[in-house]
């Protein structure tokens, strides 16, 4: 019986201990996470905005050596055009990288962990934050059109913090996106 019993003991142990080890590879801070993180991404489409493009046989594709980079440096712009008025509000680049309307002018910002030009400094409080409050870096300026932060602060702390953890392993890409141009505000009607 001693034996029975110091055998079932054993296999309880062993039992709690594979469970503490695929809790920290795979779960809400592991692997696991990253791949949620990896699936989010790519089913919230941001890709579509933050990856510069180039052309291929079917049209605009993602450029993957270039993945959610942002808007790319290199590309000079020429002013944005001017809307009639009408139900028309917003314009967007080509590549959908770079958005003007009422706003201003917005670029898509670089993702990647690059320490000088991407989110390499941000931290995982920083990003929930931005997300859930809609300020860059989670305090200063706000996050224009067309980035749907609103959407993103419905989502789950675990699921902000997985995208967080999936874009902190992508390969970092040394591109300064420009900086976003506010548009002053509409005059108050009297």
């Amino acid at each position: 019986m001693k034996g029975r019993l110091w055998f079932v003991v054993s296999l309880l142990a062993l039992s709690a201990a594979a469970l503490a080890q695929n809790e920290t590879t795979t779960g809400p801070s592991g692997q696991g996470r990253v791949e949620r993180g990896k699936y989010l991404v790519t089913m919230m489409g941001c890709g579509d905005c933050h990856s510069p493009k180039k052309m291929g046989p079917q049209g605009p594709e993602p450029d993957s050596s270039r993945m959610l980079s942002g808007h790319p440096e290199e590309s000079k712009l020429p002013p944005p055009p001017t809307l009639p008025a009408g139900p028309w509000a917003a314009t967007g680049t080509w590549d959908l990288t770079a958005w003007s309307g009422p706003w201003g002018i917005s670029y898509a910002t670089n993702l990647t962990p690059d320490e000088n030009t991407g989110m390499g400094i941000w931290t995982e409080e920083m990003f929930l934050r931005a997300m859930r409050t809609g300020r860059h870096m989670g305090q200063s300026r706000p996050i224009l059109p067309p980035m749907p932060w609103q959407v993103f602060a419905n989502a789950t702390d675990d699921e902000i913090k997985a995208i967080y953890s999936y874009l902190r392993t992508i390969p970092p890409i040394k591109n300064r996106v420009p900086d976003a141009v506010i548009a002053e505000p509409p005059p108050k009607k009297p």
